[in-house]
């Protein structure tokens, strides 16, 4: 069953990298035993095909570029299990949050509904508003 447990997992991984969390709960989900899905993460592990850091890191870089906040990305990771020290290590990563908030202005414009669109896609509210009334106002400097 061990052997069925790596196969069902390596298939999960197929398409994108999944956090040790993710697996377990496929894993669980398909019936695998505890001691299985133990012994499946294990070895997963031990080969480097599951590294929540290397999935953090990514899932967080992926999301950022799609326009993400700092709220938004760390609970999509959080959700996806991925321990807290590790989360805020893969947000740290990341370009500052002010930075991306400033280049979604840049694009939507500088108005009330941004600022709203920024909140909604988990920018906090003081990066939301300093984005939208500093937009323009580097160039005056």
């Amino acid at each position: 069953m061990g052997e069925d447990a790596v196969e069902q997992a390596l298939r999960s991984l197929r398409h994108r990298e999944r956090s040790a969390a993710q697996i377990e709960r496929h894993l669980e989900a398909r019936g695998v035993d505890e001691a299985a899905r133990v012994d499946a993460l294990a070895t997963l592990g031990r080969t480097g095909l599951v590294d929540d850091r290397r999935f953090a890191e990514a899932r967080a870089r992926t999301l950022a570029d799609r326009g993400a906040g700092d709220a938004f990305i760390r609970h999509d990771l959080n959700a996806a299990g991925v321990d807290r020290d590790t989360v805020e290590d893969a947000l740290g990563a990341l370009e500052d949050e002010l930075v991306r908030a400033r280049r979604v202005v840049e694009r939507r414009g500088s108005d009330p509904r941004t600022a709203r669109y920024l909140i909604g896609k988990g920018f906090s509210v003081e990066v939301a508003q300093a984005a939208v009334a500093g937009y323009g106002m580097e160039s005056l400097g």
